[in-house]
């Protein structure tokens, strides 16, 4: 089964990519979702999180107060820290398991849907990372337009993020939502195409017999990690000249 990530900048359409995949027929597993559902009431994120921050983050129901929440940590790296070690292995221990569950319907692509699958060095893990680019400033009207918002309010939200730039160089392949809805959905076409293409008919020996799976997935993160040091090595040497 091939793992692909799929990731974006805010205002991209990483999440109108995601829906149109999911209508191919491709297994979505989205991190946003997870996320909720790992803090929901009784699970041990949640009680961590009151721990933490105290009972004043929960609602009369039991439920976790988001906004409350996000008002403690948002001017505050210390416990943004304190809070993203609580939220994110519980989030990636729910994804691993989302994968298994795929690998064991027998899929052959999975898609992880993660906002910071760079940031949070997700993208080592996968097969393939799609990012879904635009430029920056069409980016910026784009999260004006939708959050109705100021230049100065949009552009402080987008330099608090990793540049769509920089995104684009860990991608294998890219979606450029530059255009029209059509000329998105003829590139998720291919997209697919070129996935199943990818995935060929490996995906039935590691179904049926797992070890085969398991060194084919090790294989191609050592054959990723490898391209990475090639790449960066590269880029040290031109810099130097």
């Amino acid at each position: 089964m091939l793992v692909v990530g799929l990731t974006g900048g805010i205002a991209t359409g990483k999440s109108t990519v995601s829906s149109l995949l999911r209508g191919h027929g491709l297994p979505i597993v989205d991190a946003d979702i997870l996320a909720r559902k790992v803090v929901e009431p009784g699970t041990p994120a949640l009680a961590q999180i009151v721990r933490a921050f105290g009972p004043d983050v929960l609602r009369a129901d039991g439920t976790l107060d988001r906004p409350r929440l996000g008002a403690l940590v948002f001017a505050d790296e210390g416990r943004r820290r304190v809070l993203n070690a609580i939220v994110h292995p519980a989030v990636r221990r729910e994804m691993f398991w989302e994968v298994l569950r795929c690998w064991w319907r027998g899929e052959r692509v999975c898609v992880l849907d993660v906002p910071l699958l760079i940031e949070g060095g997700l993208w080592k893990w996968v097969g393939k990372v799609v990012v879904v680019y635009c430029s920056a400033e069409l980016q910026l009207q784009r999260l004006m337009k939708r959050d109705n918002s100021t230049r100065e309010e949009a552009s402080s939200r987008l330099n608090a993020q990793l540049p769509i730039s920089e995104k684009v160089q860990y991608a294998d392949l890219v979606i450029d939502n530059s255009g029209s809805l059509q000329d998105l959905e003829r590139q998720v076409d291919q997209l697919v195409q070129r996935l199943e293409e990818d995935v060929g008919w490996a995906w039935r020996l590691s179904w049926l017999f797992p070890p085969w799976g398991v060194a084919s997935a090790v294989w191609t993160l050592s054959w990723r990690a490898l391209r990475r040091r090639s790449k960066a090595g590269a880029k040290k040497k031109s810099g130097k000249r």
